[in-house]
């Protein structure tokens, strides 16, 4: 049986990509049930999607540092804060359209999951674990 490596190898897909997004997939059911759990407890939505991030960050930092990037330099926890930052900046944000438009915020939760975590890899991968190969 070929392993995942061997077919990202045979068909020329980026191993570290193909583990970011199944690493990202566990991070991001984690991050969403937090966020969930907070909307569903009566959090506004900004402040749901900040807690989810802060709780986000510290199981994300590590499964993604060591998983995806092998990196177990602890000191990067700055780095990769600031990426948050701006990734849960860019997700209230886009919440907020939704909401002006009276949408689902559950929904919206929803459809933002994927391009935020397109803008996070990148970030990451520049601005954080840079250099580091998988």
């Amino acid at each position: 049986m070929n392993s995942v490596r061997d077919i990202c190898n045979k068909y020329n897909i980026d191993y570290q990509f193909i583990k970011f997004l199944f690493v990202g997939a566990i991070n991001t059911l984690f991050s969403y049930s937090v966020y969930s759990l907070f909307l569903f407890l009566g959090m506004h939505y900004a402040f749901a999607a900040i807690a989810s991030t802060v709780l986000g960050v510290l199981f994300n930092f590590k499964t993604t540092g060591t998983i995806v990037f092998k990196n177990k330099d602890n000191t990067l926890i700055f780095k990769f804060i600031g990426v948050y930052c701006i990734t849960c900046s860019l997700n209230i944000l886009l919440l907020r359209f939704f909401d002006a438009f009276n949408f689902n915020m559950y929904a919206a939760g929803a459809i933002l999951v994927l391009p935020i975590a397109m803008v996070s890899y990148i970030l990451m991968k520049k601005l954080v674990f840079f250099g580091k190969s998988a």
